[in-house]
């Protein structure tokens, strides 16, 4: 079987998902393994205010992340960082990694890592949700 010559989302027609039901940042997948047969997952990371990843490392991932909105901290062993929109950073394979939202607003993070690593399974076994007007406006570009 051939697959699709090109893969295409909307913003207004993406699926959201909580890995777990008490996590403070959710996901709205763009491209993944599971759902596209791609060798990588590509999503939109969304952090409520005061939201965080747990501490994580990757065995052969890279992860990266670009702010399209809000602000935050992100931490590489130990090692603290400012983000803001336009931001951008690369996680290494092996380097523990927090993303923090320590803001009173959402924080929106394009989110790439590949190798996929169980990533993208992880993230639509878990609980869906439903994405605010706010969120899609932010991934389609129409916030202000």
């Amino acid at each position: 079987m051939m697959s699709a010559p090109v893969l295409a989302r909307r913003a207004a027609g993406l699926r959201g998902f909580r890995i777990a039901a008490g996590d403070s940042n959710y996901f709205a997948c763009l491209f993944d393994p599971v759902a596209d047969g791609v060798s990588f997952t590509m999503v939109v990371e969304i952090f409520e205010p005061g939201g965080r990843t747990p501490p994580n490392t990757h065995a052969a991932a890279e992860e990266c992340f670009f702010v399209l909105a809000g602000a935050g901290k992100a931490y590489a062993d130990g090692v603290e960082m400012p983000v803001g929109p336009g931001d951008a950073f690369v996680l290494r394979p092996g380097v523990e990694h927090v993303v923090v939202n320590d803001t009173a607003e959402k924080l929106y993070c394009l989110t790439f890592m590949a190798p996929n690593e169980g990533f993208a399974e992880l993230i639509r076994n878990g609980i869906p949700v439903e994405l605010a007007p706010e969120d899609i406006a932010v991934i389609a570009g129409t916030h202000r």
